[in-house]
């Protein structure tokens, strides 16, 4: 992903990024608040960074980074201390003014977060997608503070810190909008829904159909993937279908509670998303996948 250049005037004093943590650590709030943006400022005195900072980061000897994720005008960074259970992450836009400052105590769930599915997956897409949600903490992956959606991924496409391009409104617009949406393993189609209009214009979503248009895959071991948010009428099998990793299923959309087009994909002991627990997925190359991670599929199977 392209570096955002920090730029600040000479006069002024700037952090950069992988100065941050430690400038926390060594109690630095008066130069850290120097540097956040007026509109973080409105909402967050000096002495509330300080009073917070001071007790959040007693006993944290480093922070290390843990993902980067390239946002329209800022990146954003997310540290975990050694033992996993705190968390910093911090936006910074083009000009090196810090936009936003988080600090979390991270809920941890050692128990699974160390399980992998049994069955061996590829990303169910083809050409080169941007992991928006995803790891083991909730900093990276806003799903993991549920247990039925723990472990999931949101994948889009993004271009040099962009998702689309023209009106932000239209679906049309987005890279994303109508990408094949493939296969991840060998499985038997179990689950089908494609009628959902997609959400118009991009921004609204439909909480009562929150999976929107999906496909539900069965695998051995009692193992299930569920692809979500697909374009209105796009997929392309039908209950009781078996698949390939790499076949057609449906077209990236922005059905159901989707705030923009992406897909939703993870893999559960249950068909019936509410009531299932997520299961850390194992991807074929062997890498955990991370927030910020560009990740290449399989080319799309011919028939």
């Amino acid at each position: 992903m392209e570096k955002v250049k920090m730029t600040r005037k000479k006069s002024s004093f700037c952090y950069t990024p992988e100065q941050l943590p430690l400038a926390f650590l060594q109690g630095e709030y008066e130069q850290i608040y120097a540097q956040t943006s007026p509109a973080f400022r409105k909402r967050v005195s000096a002495a509330e960074l300080r009073s917070l900072g001071e007790d959040f980061h007693r006993g944290v000897d480093r922070y290390k980074l843990q993902s980067t994720i390239l946002l329209e005008h800022a990146k954003r960074y997310v540290w975990v201390d050694g033992s996993g259970e705190k968390g910093l992450a911090a936006a910074f836009d083009e000009e090196g003014t810090i936009i936003s400052l988080v600090i979390l105590h991270l809920e941890t769930h050692p128990e699974t977060d160390s399980m992998l599915t049994r069955t061996v997956f590829v990303p169910p897409f083809a050409g080169e997608w941007l992991t928006y949600w995803g790891g083991h903490n909730e900093l990276v992956n806003y799903h993991y503070a549920y247990p039925n959606q723990r472990y999931a991924f949101d994948f889009l496409v993004m271009k040099e810190g962009r998702t689309f391009t023209g009106d932000p409104a239209a679906n049309e617009s987005y890279y994303a909008f109508g990408q094949p949406i493939l296969a991840p393993a060998f499985g038997k189609v179990v689950g089908v829904v494609s009628h959902i209009p997609d959400n118009t214009p991009v921004g609204t979503v439909n909480e009562t159909q929150p999976a929107g248009n999906h496909v539900i895959l069965e695998h051995e071991a009692g193992e299930y993937s569920l692809l979500a948010h697909l374009k209105q009428d796009s997929v392309c099998v039908e209950v009781g279908d078996c698949v390939q990793p790499g076949d057609l299923i449906g077209l990236c959309g922005n059905s159901g509670n989707s705030s923009e087009a992406h897909l939703h994909f993870q893999v559960s002991d249950s068909p019936v998303l509410l009531s299932g627990h997520s299961i850390p997925v194992r991807f074929q190359d062997g890498r955990r996948i991370v927030q910020g991670q560009l990740v290449s599929g399989p080319d799309r199977r011919s028939e």
